[in-house]
């Protein structure tokens, strides 16, 4: 498999060298890094080509459209993301891989983070409470694993099945949560899921806890990203369609829909989902994307999308 790693960036020279470097050191390296400079003014151009990186411009500022235009820049099997203050393991992309190549299910798989730059006793407790935060709260909302933007990789099929719903415009949410609410529709119908390694342990800065940083302000684009959805993006709906006890199921109560229902947002209970996931092709940079636009390629049906459908046969 062919793996690309995302990296967007806006004035933030001197953490992404040590990012690079990271990235430079890891036991199966990537085929291609891609930073994505987002309106920068300081040295974070030379910093990237300096490494070797594809520099890509986004002069829409704001994180989803910096992180879309990366996404949409790669053609690797696997995409990579993670964000210049990111510190990756050795072995991350090694790992990262694995997860993919030992299931056929997984859509996406974010991992474990840890604070390197605080206090080694506070940093463990602030990492614990603030990463354990993000995934028990986000993850119950969602319904399903979450996704962490700073340490994550999907496959491109995946991110080509969403790419014309996502949030890519919107500055006031995070933009990890809104691809966790749109790859989750597909878990939730059975085709795919989302996974996590607890086991890979990347390094993140703890800038987010910093009052100057507003941490207010991210409370509130953490909500944003999922009332922006409307009823799909609410945690007792999610949970319903969910159907965790395979209540629905048991009582014949699931519903047969078209994999372009659910790539679409959809709002379904659980479903028998008909046909491969939608995918389209990604627009020329700087093109924004039509979201009429016809799939161009199929990916394979999941073992969870076989189980749905036959099941769908025995009602």
């Amino acid at each position: 498999m062919h793996v690309c790693v995302v990296v967007p960036v806006r004035d933030d020279g001197a953490l992404l060298d040590a990012c690079l470097r990271s990235l430079a050191r890891q036991t199966r390296l990537p085929d291609e890094v891609i930073v994505v400079d987002n309106g920068s003014t300081d040295d974070t151009v030379e910093v990237a080509r300096r490494h070797g990186a594809r520099v890509v411009a986004e002069s829409e500022v704001g994180i989803a459209a910096a992180a879309s235009t990366g996404y949409d820049s790669s053609t690797a099997d696997l995409i990579g993301r993670c964000d210049a203050d990111s510190v990756l393991p050795r072995t991350w992309v090694a790992e990262l891989v694995a997860t993919f190549e030992q299931d056929d299910d997984v859509l996406a798989v974010s991992t474990n983070a840890r604070f390197y730059d605080t206090p080694v006793g506070t940093g463990t407790v602030l990492s614990a409470l603030y990463v354990g935060a993000y995934h028990l709260i986000v993850g119950a909302a969602l319904a399903h694993w979450p996704l962490f933007g700073s340490t994550m990789m999907m496959r491109r099929t995946a991110w080509l099945s969403v790419r014309d719903v996502v949030h890519r415009h919107d500055r006031l949410l995070h933009d990890d949560m809104d691809l966790a609410v749109h790859l989750g529709d597909l878990q939730l119908a059975g085709q795919g899921r989302i996974a996590y390694r607890s086991d890979v342990v990347t390094g993140i800065s703890a800038r987010p806890l910093d009052p100057g940083n507003r941490p207010w302000l991210r409370t509130y684009r953490a909500l944003h990203s999922f009332t922006v959805h409307g009823v799909d993006g609410r945690p007792w709906w999610r949970w319903l369609r969910a159907d965790p006890a395979g209540l629905f199921r048991r009582l014949g109560w699931t519903t047969e829909i078209s994999s372009d229902e659910v790539a679409a947002g959809g709002g379904h209970l659980p479903a028998a989902v008909t046909g491969p996931a939608p995918v389209s092709e990604p627009a020329p940079p700087g093109i924004p994307p039509s979201s009429s636009a016809a799939p161009s390629e199929d990916v394979p049906a999941t073992r969870s999308g076989r189980r749905a459908r036959a099941a769908a046969g025995r009602r």
